[in-house]
C-alpha cells in the first residue's frame, strides 16, 4: 500500500493571522486540509472562505478550551460547567475532564457543527482541540465514546488512529499503553461506524527541536513525515504569518510562523513526493477507506 499524509491546518479562525496563512495555503495549494474554531473571532472570516471553497476540506476543530492568558473566547451555548470562574473555556484539558458534563459538552459540540452549517460550510470532517474529547488525561473515557458517538450520527471522519506504529508513540507515553488505546479506538470507531485515520503522528515541539533553529525544525518534521508507515496517516500544526497580533497572543509564535513557511515551501511538497508520499484530505481519506458514497463530507 502507499504512504498517504494528511496534514491539518488546526485553529483556523483563532486568529486573523491564523486565517490569512491558511487561506494562501489554500490558494496556492499547498494545504489540503483544515479546521475552524468557532468560538474564536476570526470564525466568521474562516467559514465565509470555507463556503466560497467548497472544494477545500476544511472541517470543524471542535473547542472547549481558551489556553491564551490574554486572547480569550466563550462558549456558543450557557453551559455553566464549560467555564471557568472568569467566565472564558477552561484553559486546560484537564479542567474540561474533571469538570465539564456530558450533556453541557454535547450541546457544546453540537452548537459549534451547527454554526458552520448555519455559514453556509459543508464541513468535511470533525477532530478536537487540544484533545479534549480524548478523555485520556484523568481517565474519563466516556468523551470518546460522546464524540464517536456523535461522529457517527452526523457522517463524519474523526481525528484518531485505529493503529499503532512504535516508532510514533507519543513522548511520555508507553508503548503498551499506546499499542492497546489503538485497539479500543478501532474498536469503538467500527461500532459507530466512524472512520479514522490509520495512524495520528503528534508533532513533537521539544525545546532542542527550537533551539536549532527554523532549518533545524524543517529537517526532523520532514524526517518525520517521511518515515511514516504505508497507509493513511494524520499530522497537524498551526499555521500563522507574523504578525504584532500573533505576537500579543502567545510568545511561542514563532512556531505557528515556521509551519505556515514549511507549508508554503514548494521544496516540502517536492521532497515528499520525491520519497512516495502522497499529501491527501479529509475527503479523500473517505474515498480511500470505502466511504466516499452517500452523505457528501
Amino acid at each position: 500500500m502507499a504512504k498517504y499524509l494528511i496534514v491539518n491546518a488546526d485553529d483556523y479562525g483563532m486568529c486573523r493571522s491564523a486565517n490569512e496563512a491558511v487561506q494562501e495555503l489554500f490558494t496556492l495549494g499547498r494545504l489540503k486540509s483544515a479546521s475552524i474554531m468557532f468560538p474564536c473571532p476570526a470564525a466568521e472570516e474562516a467559514a465565509a472562505f470555507a463556503a466560497a471553497h467548497p472544494e477545500y476540506a476544511i472541517g470543524v476543530h471542535l473547542t472547549l478550551t481558551s489556553e491564551w492568558k490574554t486572547y480569550r473566547w466563550k462558549p456558543l451555548t450557557n453551559g455553566k460547567s464549560l467555564v471557568d470562574p472568569a467566565g472564558f473555556m477552561w484553559p486546560g484539558t484537564e479542567d474540561v475532564e474533571r469538570n465539564a458534563a456530558y450533556g453541557d459538552i454535547l450541546a457544546e459540540i453540537d452548537a459549534q457543527h451547527e454554526r458552520a452549517l448555519s455559514l453556509g460550510m459543508r464541513p468535511s470532517h470533525l477532530d478536537n482541540h487540544m484533545g479534549t474529547l480524548y478523555g485520556n488525561r484523568t481517565g474519563r473515557p466516556g468523551l470518546l465514546k460522546l464524540i464517536l458517538r456523535y461522529c457517527g450520527e452526523k457522517g463524519y471522519s474523526y481525528r484518531l488512529f485505529d493503529k499503532a506504529y512504535k516508532p510514533m508513540t507519543p513522548r511520555g507515553t508507553p508503548w503498551p499503553v499506546y499499542k492497546a488505546a489503538s485497539v479500543v479506538t478501532r474498536l469503538m470507531a467500527k461500532r459507530y461506524k466512524v472512520i479514522l485515520p490509520d495512524y495520528l503522528l503528534f508533532p513533537d515541539w521539544t525545546r532542542e527541536l527550537c533551539e536549532g533553529g527554523y532549518e533545524n525544525y524543517r529537517k526532523e518534521i520532514l524526517r518525520q513525515w517521511t518515515s511514516i508507515p504505508e497507509g493513511i496517516t494524520e499530522t497537524f500544526l498551526h499555521p500563522a504569518k507574523e504578525t504584532d497580533e500573533l505576537k500579543a497572543i502567545t510568545p511561542n509564535w514563532f512556531q505557528r510562523v515556521w509551519e505556515y513557511y514549511l507549508m508554503k515551501d514548494p521544496a516540502t511538497h517536492a521532497y515528499l513526493a520525491e520519497r512516495g508520499i502522497t499529501m491527501i484530505s479529509y475527503r479523500e481519506l473517505r474515498i480511500l477507506k470505502g466511504k466516499g458514497k452517500g452523505k457528501k463530507k
